[in-house]
């Protein structure tokens, strides 16, 4: 069986900015814990992530994204899709440091094949604890893309889990 790392990012003390942990909140509470799937709180980011990333064979990344939509919107890239985002010029909110983090894992062979980044509109990056409406109303969505994509991948008859080479 796969393991799967679940990395909520964002500051939530900056309202939208923390989109990503307010996600990964909910996705605790609603679903059942599985021993295969690991939740982790990924902050603002850290390099120290990368070991993190190391030693699961599959990774979703939950987190603000420029995605050029109305607040709130949600979209989830996979694999190339989602290394081409975080190369482009909309990027994720934490761009150099997660960009950063997926060359790492490149560069020592850890990068999972099956990776997926669900990001979020946000629409206000000030002070506050509590997401914007309409971000914060995206949540559930956001939190179904999740699951969606893990059990796509725990059904899946191909065998694209594992690093890449």
């Amino acid at each position: 069986m796969q393991t799967t790392l679940i990395l909520g990012i964002g500051n939530t003390l900056l309202k939208d900015e923390g989109i990503g942990v307010h996600v990964l909140d909910y996705l605790r509470q609603q679903y059942p814990q599985d021993k295969n799937v690991t939740f982790m709180d990924g902050g603002t980011l850290s390099l120290t992530l990368a070991a993190d990333i190391e030693e699961h064979d599959q990774l979703i990344v939950i987190d603000a994204a420029q995605l050029g939509e109305e607040a709130g919107s949600v979209r989830c890239m996979e694999a190339e899709e989602m290394d081409a985002f975080l190369g482009a010029a909309r990027r994720s909110v934490h761009e150099v440091g997660l960009l950063d983090l997926i060359d790492i894992a490149r560069l020592t062979r850890s990068l999972p094949a099956r990776r997926a980044l669900v990001g979020i509109q946000p629409l206000i990056m000030d002070w506050g604890e509590e997401p914007s409406p309409a971000v914060k109303a995206s949540i559930p969505a956001a939190a179904k893309l999740v699951t969606e994509v893990l059990e796509r991948w725990r059904h899946s008859s191909s065998d694209r889990g594992g690093v890449l080479p």
